[in-house]
Protein backbone atom coordinates (compact mmCIF):
# COMPACT_ATOMS: atom_id res chain seq x y z
CA UNK A 1 0.00 0.00 0.00
CA UNK A 2 1.50 3.51 -0.98
CA UNK A 3 2.35 6.10 1.27
CA UNK A 4 -0.21 8.69 -0.45
CA UNK A 5 -3.72 10.27 0.31
CA UNK A 6 -6.65 9.36 -2.16
CA UNK A 7 -8.20 12.44 -1.75
CA UNK A 8 -5.13 15.65 -2.07
CA UNK A 9 -2.71 13.13 -3.60
CA UNK A 10 -0.07 13.74 -0.81
CA UNK A 11 3.14 11.34 -0.58
CA UNK A 12 6.73 10.94 1.07
CA UNK A 13 8.74 14.24 0.64
CA UNK A 14 12.57 13.75 0.86
CA UNK A 15 15.24 16.22 3.28
CA UNK A 16 18.02 16.01 5.46
CA UNK A 17 18.64 15.41 8.83
CA UNK A 18 21.04 18.42 9.85
CA UNK A 19 23.78 17.63 12.93
CA UNK A 20 24.92 20.36 15.14
CA UNK A 21 28.30 19.92 13.27
CA UNK A 22 26.27 20.44 10.09
CA UNK A 23 26.51 16.87 8.61
CA UNK A 24 23.45 15.86 6.55
CA UNK A 25 22.35 12.56 6.26
CA UNK A 26 19.14 11.52 4.19
CA UNK A 27 15.42 11.69 5.86
CA UNK A 28 11.74 10.85 4.50
CA UNK A 29 8.93 13.16 5.47
CA UNK A 30 5.74 10.96 5.94
CA UNK A 31 2.09 12.25 5.17
CA UNK A 32 -0.44 11.85 7.85
CA UNK A 33 -1.97 9.15 6.74
CA UNK A 34 -5.20 7.61 8.80
CA UNK A 35 -7.60 4.83 7.96
CA UNK A 36 -10.88 5.95 8.56
CA UNK A 37 -14.31 4.93 8.16
CA UNK A 38 -16.66 7.31 6.47
CA UNK A 39 -20.19 7.04 6.16
CA UNK A 40 -22.21 7.23 2.87
CA UNK A 41 -25.93 7.91 3.13
CA UNK A 42 -26.60 6.45 -0.69
CA UNK A 43 -24.99 3.06 0.37
CA UNK A 44 -26.29 2.92 4.21
CA UNK A 45 -22.75 1.90 5.34
CA UNK A 46 -19.29 2.76 5.73
CA UNK A 47 -16.63 2.98 3.79
CA UNK A 48 -13.16 2.59 4.41
CA UNK A 49 -10.38 4.75 2.80
CA UNK A 50 -6.31 5.71 3.81
CA UNK A 51 -6.92 9.47 3.70
CA UNK A 52 -4.41 12.09 5.30
CA UNK A 53 -6.05 14.57 8.00
CA UNK A 54 -6.14 17.32 5.45
CA UNK A 55 -8.02 15.33 2.74
CA UNK A 56 -10.53 14.08 5.29
CA UNK A 57 -10.82 18.15 6.80
CA UNK A 58 -11.92 18.15 2.37
CA UNK A 59 -14.36 15.78 2.22
CA UNK A 60 -16.32 17.04 5.64
CA UNK A 61 -16.17 20.54 4.27
CA UNK A 62 -18.09 19.60 1.14
CA UNK A 63 -20.47 17.94 2.74
CA UNK A 64 -19.33 13.85 3.45
CA UNK A 65 -18.11 11.39 1.22
CA UNK A 66 -20.91 11.48 -1.11
CA UNK A 67 -20.99 15.11 -1.69
CA UNK A 68 -17.28 14.77 -2.59
CA UNK A 69 -17.83 11.90 -4.85
CA UNK A 70 -20.41 13.43 -6.86
CA UNK A 71 -18.64 16.96 -7.62
CA UNK A 72 -15.25 15.41 -8.32
CA UNK A 73 -14.34 14.52 -11.82
CA UNK A 74 -13.15 10.83 -12.62
CA UNK A 75 -9.93 12.00 -13.78
CA UNK A 76 -9.18 13.60 -10.23
CA UNK A 77 -9.67 10.85 -8.03
CA UNK A 78 -7.73 7.79 -6.83
CA UNK A 79 -8.54 4.41 -8.56
CA UNK A 80 -9.85 3.57 -5.07
CA UNK A 81 -12.31 6.11 -4.83
CA UNK A 82 -13.48 5.83 -8.18
CA UNK A 83 -14.67 2.27 -7.15
CA UNK A 84 -16.52 3.84 -4.02
CA UNK A 85 -17.92 6.73 -6.68
CA UNK A 86 -19.58 4.02 -9.03
CA UNK A 87 -21.50 2.25 -6.42
CA UNK A 88 -22.87 5.73 -5.02
CA UNK A 89 -23.70 6.52 -8.36
CA UNK A 90 -25.33 3.38 -8.90
CA UNK A 91 -27.21 3.62 -5.70
CA UNK A 92 -28.23 7.04 -6.40
CA UNK A 93 -29.58 6.27 -9.59
CA UNK A 94 -31.51 3.36 -8.00
CA UNK A 95 -32.89 5.49 -5.30
CA UNK A 96 -34.12 8.30 -7.83
CA UNK A 97 -36.22 5.67 -9.89
CA UNK A 98 -37.68 3.96 -7.03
Amino acid sequence: MARRCAVTGKGVLTGNNVSHSNIKSKRRFLPNLQVTSLMSESLNRTVRVRLSTHGLRTIEHMGGIDAFLMSTADAKLAPELRKIKRLVVKAAEAKAAA
